[in-house]
């Protein structure tokens, strides 16, 4: 065997030690994850995640290797959060709820800690059309923009492990709620009129709530809706005055829960 040969033969080893850490490592993963069940521990720990990361910075500090390591502790992780989104959601989450509820904000979170697809419907809508959702609206009508949000629910169905965030008036329309229930488990948001007109004012896409954007009319139409959203939902969150972390902590105990 010459030298050539012989690195060949280190490198097929190491990456035999590889790929046998690999699966230690993911089975880990999922008994961490049985465990937190098992003693109702939350499931999202970021003080845990950060201490992890500092420990892989420390060890690398001097590597010269540094930078290739990283990228690939990166996918490692990234892996590691899709096992625990499979382990925990079998479906996809359907955020539905009045504009300014937290849905994308939530969506977010949700979709970086769990490395879940997120479909903003608003937004994958508006660049399909190439056109924001108040020159829909303007242009062709409330009708068409809801056959809209219709098909692309019917579309998402072949997917699943999938963040879908609604418009605030996905769910007033009956075909749409039978079309969220295919996609899998309806999560409502809710919050005070309040709280939904601090997170809105300052907005200019909201196109229900032009020259109506106050307490008052916001309230009465929360009102208006609030009996369609409750039927469709699954599980209902309020998020007043709660953290993202303390809103997704109790979403996953919540959907969780309907499975056991």
């Amino acid at each position: 065997m010459n030298d050539l040969e012989m690195y060949r033969e280190q490198l097929a080893l190491c990456d035999d030690k590889i790929i046998d850490a690999l699966a230690e490592r993911n089975s880990i993963i999922e008994k961490i994850m049985a465990y937190k069940e098992t003693y109702g521990m939350p499931i999202l720990q970021p003080a845990q995640e950060e201490k992890q990361q500092k420990r892989l910075d420390e060890k690398l500090e001097n590597n010269k290797y540094r930078e290739e390591i990283q990228n690939v502790f990166r996918s490692i992780q990234k892996n590691s959060k899709r096992i625990q989104a499979r382990k925990l959601f079998s479906y996809n989450i359907v955020l539905i709820g009045f504009m300014g509820a937290g849905k994308s904000t939530i969506s977010d979170y949700l979709s970086t800690v769990f490395d879940m697809k997120l479909v903003e419907m608003d937004q994958e809508i508006s660049e399909r059309e190439q056109m924001s959702i108040p020159d829909i609206f303007a242009t062709y009508g409330e009708e068409y923009f809801r056959n809209l949000e219709t098909n692309l629910l019917r579309e998402l169905q072949t997917g699943k492990n999938c963040i879908i965030s609604c418009g605030g008036g996905v769910a007033l329309r009956e075909q749409n709620v039978v079309e969220m229930k295919k996609n899998g488990r309806v999560v409502l948001l809710t919050a005070s009129p309040e709280t939904i007109y601090e997170r809105v004012k300052d907005s200019n896409d909201r196109p229900l709530l032009k020259d109506n954007n106050n307490v008052e009319y916001i309230a009465e139409l929360m009102e208006k809706r609030r009996e369609k959203y409750e039927a469709a939902a699954d599980v209902v969150i309020r998020t007043d005055n709660k953290t993202v972390l303390q809103i997704c902590e109790e979403l996953i105990t919540k959907l969780t829960e309907l499975d056991k």
